[in-house]
């Protein structure tokens, strides 16, 4: 039942207003991004006003274009949830879209800490209706 409630705190759980996720995350809450190719993004994330700093600079640099949209997510325990979504930012020919793996761990169901690992060598072209 655990890993059920791990899964609808994570659809509870949104970036695009973080104040919002101050009651699903621990105390201690962090988010970790890698992507060696983006070293002044690279880095721990404290708290939900750290995560606020870190999609506040993905907005700007991205003309507030990036988006997130969530393709899967699969329970792996009572601890963790492994996520896979789909980002983008830019637009028109200038967009530019990627697989990102999101690693959820939670802690007396609340999010305790996020491994953020989007795909640096390999972007799709932007899917055509």
């Amino acid at each position: 039942m655990t890993a059920q409630k791990n899964l609808e705190t994570l659809e509870r759980f949104d970036i695009r207003t973080p104040e919002t996720c101050k009651g699903l995350v621990t105390e201690d809450f962090v988010w970790h991004f890698f992507n060696p190719l983006r070293a002044d993004l690279q880095g721990d994330y404290h708290g939900i006003d750290g995560l606020s700093r870190f999609f506040r600079q993905l907005a700007e640099m991205s003309d507030a274009t990036f988006k997130v949209v969530p393709q899967d997510a699969w329970p792996l325990g009572d601890e963790l949830v492994v996520a896979h979504t789909k980002n983008s930012f830019g637009e028109g020919a200038g967009r530019h879209e990627f697989d990102v793996a999101v690693i959820w761990r939670f802690r007396d169901g609340k999010v305790a800490e996020v491994w953020d690992i989007p795909s640096v060598y390999v972007g799709h072209p932007p899917e055509t209706a």
